[in-house]
């Protein structure tokens, strides 16, 4: 699979991209590159290697959850812009 001249023109089309003749010739080259690279790629044994989403392990670091006494709702109030019969009253969104 290769990247034509053409291609590039149509995505820099749909991209809203003014593009010289020079810069399309310049994209169609690094893109067969990538593409060249991506099949050298495939040429590789991946029968025993397992799928990931990341390179590196990844693990959250948290504290426990641990149910504790919320603010007073008087405390809250007193952060609150505005306020209505115990809520915090905000703007309309929709009309």
């Amino acid at each position: 699979m290769s990247i034509t001249i053409k291609d590039v023109e149509h995505v820099a089309k749909l991209a809203r991209l003014e593009l010289s003749n020079q810069e399309n010739e310049q994209l169609t080259e690094q893109l067969n590159a990538i593409l060249k690279y991506a099949e050298k790629l495939n040429e590789l044994d991946t029968e025993h290697v397992e799928p990931t989403s990341h390179p590196m392990p990844l693990s959250n670091v948290m504290r426990e959850d641990t149910a504790r006494e919320s603010l007073p709702l008087e405390k809250v109030l007193l952060n609150a812009p505005d306020e209505e019969d115990g809520q915090i009253r905000v703007p309309a969104v929709l009309e």
